[in-house]
């Protein structure tokens, strides 16, 4: 059976449970600014792999695979700088990190499949 929605989407599925978690650690963060820069990137991740999804073209969902690969990096900047400020454990940091990691090989997965399908 083919694709019904980007519910169905395993990658979808982690980056909502990644942002979600990002929330849950930065609940008492007091760095107001960074803690909004992070929960904005961590949310714009399965945001734009949803927003893709629905599109009607694979260009366009393509272009926004991008967008959520971006996200999931500059979600992995951040969380380094939080890191090294201390704002979090880096036993947390890097469990984030590696599920970033995973999350945007998949999306670069997605990203070469939609390019053969555009450029036989």
């Amino acid at each position: 059976m083919g694709y019904r929605s980007f519910e169905e989407l395993e990658v979808w599925k982690q980056a909502c449970r990644l942002a979600a978690r990002m929330y849950r650690e930065l609940k008492n963060c007091r760095d107001f600014g960074l803690k909004d820069q992070m929960t904005r990137s961590a949310v714009s991740i399965p945001s734009n792999i949803a927003e893709g999804a629905e599109r009607d073209s694979k260009q366009e969902y393509l272009r926004f695979i991008h967008i959520a690969k971006g996200s999931a990096a500059e979600l992995r900047t951040q969380l380094y700088i939080a890191s090294d400020i201390g704002l979090l454990d880096k036993t947390i940091v890097n469990e984030l990190v590696s599920e970033l990691k995973h999350i945007s090989a998949t999306l670069q997965s997605i990203s070469n499949t939609l390019k053969q399908r555009l450029n036989p």
